[in-house]
This record gives structure tokens, sequence and C-alpha cells, in this order.
């Protein structure tokens, strides 16, 4: 059985009733950790209480926001792992409110790493940080040896909380490694809207039997992880100290346009259909053009590769929210 190494561990994720993290929960409660989540639950951020149904009574559950130092210095010194997933992912609402983007995404990463050098400089942090920070490609597949040039504020503040855990290991000793995360899909992901990746809405729309709509020309490229490979490679760089002060891409051989992924996704439901629009002026100043990984890093550390199938992955995602349409979505 996979992650025995986290049987009886303490763990604490932030962000844990969002997609990533309630997903985390269930495999480390299955395999005997001692799992505590926080999460503010906040409208725009994916916290959702059914995404821990079946495991919620194995939790300690906090509602409670990134911000709250006081709070998180009680909850740290115990714990020997800390999966830092808390995060504000929208892009269009990093550009129309940065003050919340920087409090969420940089300030309380400081404050945390604050809390783990004074109340517990012993546990090992797991950091979900992104691919945005790469901004436009100068070249693919983009590794991390790439330039930093974000291209939105969302961007830019993730890129400080990277640094800043990259820093305090090498200052401090406090164990940390940066996973940079690119087009994560599946079962509880936020739906409802965009705000966590265009494929959300893409879901909602097909689900409702509406068009799905792509931005540009379709002709765009991008890569994507389905949930559990994500999984895999969070756990694998937290059991150990190998990857303590690294950066990591993770990424997919499968590279597809736009346009492709859409056909692909309406196979699923008779009669489904897409359009290509124009950019609104909003988005089109913040895109990124094509984008696709080098992930050659992480699999040479580690082993990683992801193992899922596009097509499979978005199949078992479109099942799910077919029979939990309700759960996602205010109908």
């Amino acid at each position: 059985m996979r992650y025995l190494h986290f049987k009886n561990k303490n763990i604490l994720i932030t962000g844990g009733l969002g997609f990533i993290g309630s997903n985390l929960a269930k495999i480390l409660v299955s395999v005997g950790a001692n799992v505590t989540i926080m999460d503010s639950l906040l409208p725009n951020y994916g916290g959702n209480l059914y995404n821990i149904q079946g495991i919620s009574e194995r939790l300690s559950i906090h509602i409670l926001d990134v911000r709250d130092s006081p709070s998180l210095k009680k909850l740290l010194p115990k714990q020997d792992y800390l999966f830092n997933l808390a995060g504000q992912t929208s892009h269009l609402d990093s550009m129309s409110d940065p003050m919340t983007d920087i409090d969420i995404n940089a300030v309380s990463q400081l404050s945390i790493l604050e809390c783990c050098k004074d109340f517990n400089p012993d546990i090992k942090i797991i950091f979900a940080s992104t691919r945005q920070l790469y901004g436009r490609p100068k070249y693919l597949p983009v590794d991390e040896a790439h330039p930093i040039k974000p291209v939105d504020v969302n961007g830019i503040n993730k890129w400080a909380g990277e640094a800043y855990h990259t820093l305090y290991y090498e200052v401090y000793g406090i164990r940390s490694c940066s996973l940079r995360l690119t087009n994560t899909y599946g079962p509880n992901m936020r739906i409802k809207d965009a705000r966590q990746t265009f494929l959300g809405i893409w879901f909602k729309n097909l689900l409702e039997n509406k068009e799905l709509a792509i931005y540009g020309d379709g002709n765009q490229l991008r890569d994507f992880n389905y949930i559990d490979d994500v999984l895999h490679a969070i756990l694998l760089a937290a059991e150990t100290d190998m990857t303590n002060g690294k950066v990591y891409n993770l990424g997919s051989e499968e590279v597809i346009s736009l346009k492709d992924l859409a056909s692909m996704m309406i196979n699923f439901r008779e009669g489904a259909k897409f359009r290509i629009i124009d950019f609104p002026e909003d988005r089109k100043k913040i895109d990124i053009g094509d984008y696709y990984s080098d992930f050659k890093k992480i699999k040479a550390t580690l082993g990683w590769t992801p193992e899922t199938s596009l097509l499979s992955g978005l199949s078992s995602t479109y099942q799910y929210f077919l029979a939990n349409y309700d759960h996602y979505v205010e109908t």
C-alpha cells in the first residue's frame, strides 16, 4: 500500500476543504495519519464541506483563514507535515483585488513560515505553487530554469510565496519543497465558475447542456494533470529530504490544443458543442499563450510521471460531477 510513511503522523492541510486538500485528506486518513484541516470556507475560494463526506468524523476541522496568525500558532507546533495548499487562484480576481491576493498568497505565507520557525522548526512543508509565475513562455516545454516573468498579480504573489519557502530553508533550515502545478483537474474541483481553472466552467456548461466557450483561436496548447497524479507527486515530495529547498514542475507528455480538448469533452454528452469567441479584453491582457511543462527534474529525483491519461481523467471527472452536480453548483 502506498504512503504508509504517513501512518500515525500529525498532518496539517491548509485549504483542506478545497479541491486538492480534501482529496489529499482522504488518502492520508486512509493510511492512518492524524489529519487536521484548516479552511476559511470563503465563498470564492473552493472550500466545500461535501468534499470530505465519509471522512469528516476522522478529521480535526478548523474553519480558519490562513491570515489568522494566532490560530496558526496553536495548530502548527505538534504537526509533522504541513501541506500548504490554501491560496487565491483566480488570475482575474488578483487584478481586480490585488491587496487580497497579496495578503493570501504572499503575506500569509511569510506569517506561516515565521510560525514554523518559532514554534515548529522541524516540520516538513509542501507548498502548492503554480506555472503561472513563468508568464508567457520563451521556449517550450518550460523547465525550472525558464525566466520568471508573471503576467498578472497572482503570478507575482505566488512567486513571492514560493521564494519565502526556499529562503526559510536556506536561512533557517525549515524543510520545504514547492511544486509548480499546471491545470490540475478531477473530482472535488470548483466548477461553479472559472476561478480555479477554465475546465471547471467547461464541466459545468457540459452538465447544463451549454456550449463550451474557447477564447482566441482554440489552437493554444496546454498540459493537464489529474488529481491522483498531483497527489502522488505531493506525497512523494513530502516523504524525502532530497526535495528540501527545491522547486519542481509538474506536467504531462499529453499536450493538447484547447479545440481538441473541447472536442474530447463534448463526446461525453450527446449534442454538446463548443464555440470559439474573441478574448475579452481583461483576459487577453494576461493570457499566456501556449504552455506545457518539462517535468524531467521531478521524474529524475522522485520517479514521478503522470499515470492517468487525459481521456480517462476527464471521463472520471465528468462522471463524478454528473452524480454530484447539486453539491457543487447552486440550484
